[in-house]
């Protein structure tokens, strides 16, 4: 609880997150719910469901949000206790199926679906998601009959400047290679210092609305077939695309931008 509570002062002191909810989500039912985009630092995920700050609880009552984290960070003695005390979770599939597979349902199992690769494309004014080749969420839903759930969170990526990476630069060679051998990746970023605006690596103050969609419900399936996880796949991206397009006007998003998938 103290650890919930110092993460509060934190992140309001630093900047707004409202979370916003469009349809109501069965406590009876388990669900994995599929966060975009990954951001700098998953600054929308962290205070939404790693934390009391933005009222997760109130807006769902019954239902128990874990957000996953690279597997790494949790092989530091103390760190991992601290990590786990905030309700975050390895990213491997044994540590999500464990809660999936709880009877009874409640929990929410939350994945950065773009992870680590997609910090390198959090540029303000991007909305560039890894998730035409990321289907892994998709077919662990599918196993466990968990009930899939697009998260938009919206300003995420302005929180902080990134150094211009566009793909085939040296720089982005660099980055996409040092984060295959280590794991996580190393965008240049920068925005405000602790006393003043100029220059610094605290995020800048800027809101960041995170939107959670309708459900998708899926009947579980040991063995989905390629056909199967394509077509729940498709049907997952119609649906962020979806709320993306019915959402974006409220954030100040032009009209004539839409999401990227890559």
């Amino acid at each position: 609880m103290i650890n919930k509570i110092r993460i509060f002062i934190i992140f309001t002191w630093t900047f707004y997150i409202p979370l916003l909810k469009t349809a109501e989500l069965d406590p009876r039912q388990n669900y994995v719910l599929g966060f975009h985009p990954h951001g700098i630092l998953v600054a929308g995920a962290f205070a939404n469901f790693c934390t009391y700050a933005t009222g997760f609880c109130n807006l769902y009552p019954g239902l128990t949000p874990y957000l996953l984290m690279l597997p790494l960070w949790f092989r530091a003695p103390f760190f991992r206790d601290y990590l786990m005390s905030g309700g975050l979770i390895p990213s491997d599939k044994e540590s999500a199926s464990y809660l999936l597979r709880r009877p009874g349902g409640g929990n929410a199992v939350v994945i950065a679906v773009g992870g680590a690769p997609e910090a390198l494309d959090a540029h303000p004014g991007a909305y560039t998601l890894q998730l035409a080749n990321k289907k892994g969420f998709v077919k662990l839903a599918m196993e466990h009959g968990a009930h899939l759930v697009p998260v938009f969170s919206f300003g995420e990526n302005e929180l902080f400047d990134q150094v211009e990476n566009p793909r085939g630069t040296w720089l982005r060679w660099i980055q996409e290679r040092l984060q295959r051998v280590m794991g996580i990746s190393l965008p240049l970023f920068h925005a405000r210092g602790v006393f003043q605006y100029s220059f610094g690596l605290m995020p800048y103050r800027k809101p960041i609305h995170t939107v959670v969609g309708k459900p998708i419900r899926i009947q579980r399936n040991k063995n989905p077939s390629d056909d199967e996880l394509d077509d729940l796949h498709e049907l997952y991206i119609d649906q962020l695309c979806k709320l993306f397009e019915e959402h974006k006007g409220h954030y100040g998003i032009p009209e004539d931008r839409h999401l990227t998938f890559v």
